[in-house]
């Protein structure tokens, strides 16, 4: 089936005259009624009983009319948005994150992306630093971004974008908050909630249990570590850039060195799209001093 076939067909059932669709659609008679017919053929039976002065339907053509006018608006939306991506009027930008990760630290910069493209589409990816790899060999999304990320494929581009601390997050009543300073000994009698979704919360734990501490819960989302923690349940290490609500404190502890690198990874050799070319450029070129304190 051709579409225009298709388009003939739709024509001679709008206008229920052959010649008058032939002149809408600017081919001549002959074509037209060719072309119908080879679709007939094919769909097994007459889409029209040629009376005059006007063509009819048959049965056949009515269960078929908006079967195949579906088929060619999506044919022909299909070609619009192929068009628009082309020109520039559209742009798409596929971005997988690993969950340690705050979206925010990307707001700024999608806000100076959105005006360079008239219209622009975004498609967030959340998972584990094995998924955000998995994403990106499977070309489900084009960047990711991680602390880390557990896939050793020789094809993974990586650009460092910063280096940020650990810090302890309290609640505001509890006995470390408005400390200036706080030790390891400090943390010996508290109970820990280890972000289980971070790439580097094994490094962590390995490092406090050296120091004697390494008593604690799990916990697999930072929504849920949030609320834990306010309700002093236990206290947690994230990193600088993890968002805090005010009824938390936080603090860096002494003696703790605890650190990770936030990289930009794309796919060496394949092809992006403008978008996310420009994302690329823009991250790699921002000043992340403040954002990493």
């Amino acid at each position: 089936m051709e579409m225009h076939q298709v388009r003939y067909f739709l024509a001679v059932a709008q206008l229920l005259n052959f010649t008058r669709a032939a002149e809408e659609c600017n081919v001549t008679q002959p074509s037209l009624t060719r072309a119908i017919k080879q679709l007939e053929a094919e769909l097994g039976g007459d889409l029209f009983r040629r009376e005059r002065p006007a063509a009819q339907l048959t049965e056949l053509g009515q269960r078929m009319h908006p079967l195949l006018k579906q088929c060619y608006d999506a044919a022909a939306g299909a070609r619009s948005l192929a068009s628009s991506f082309k020109s520039g009027e559209i742009g798409a930008l596929r971005i997988a994150l690993t969950h340690s990760v705050d979206l925010a630290l990307l707001i700024p910069h999608l806000n100076e992306i959105k005006r360079q493209f008239n219209r622009l589409e975004f498609r967030f990816l959340r998972g584990s630093s094995k998924e955000v790899g998995d994403f990106l060999k499977k070309g489900e999304a084009e960047l990711g971004i991680a602390a880390e990320i557990d896939e050793a494929w020789d094809r993974l581009d990586t650009w460092p974008l910063f280096t940020e601390g650990f810090e302890l997050v309290v609640s505001s009543g509890h006995r470390l908050a408005g400390r200036s300073s706080i030790s390891l000994d400090d943390l010996r009698s508290e109970q820990l909630l280890s972000r289980t979704f971070c790439e580097h919360s094994g490094r962590i734990s390995v490092s406090l249990h050296e120091h004697g501490i390494d008593h604690g819960h799990e916990i697999s989302s930072e929504r849920d570590l949030i609320e834990l923690v306010e309700a002093n349940v236990g206290i947690a290490m994230v990193p600088h850039t993890s968002p805090v609500p005010e009824t938390l404190t936080r603090a860096a502890v002494a003696g703790l060195d605890a650190r990770r690198t936030v990289s930009l990874y794309g796919v060496a050799g394949r092809q992006r799209t403008a978008v996310a070319n420009a994302v690329m450029r823009m991250l790699r070129g921002a000043d992340w001093r403040a954002v990493a304190g």
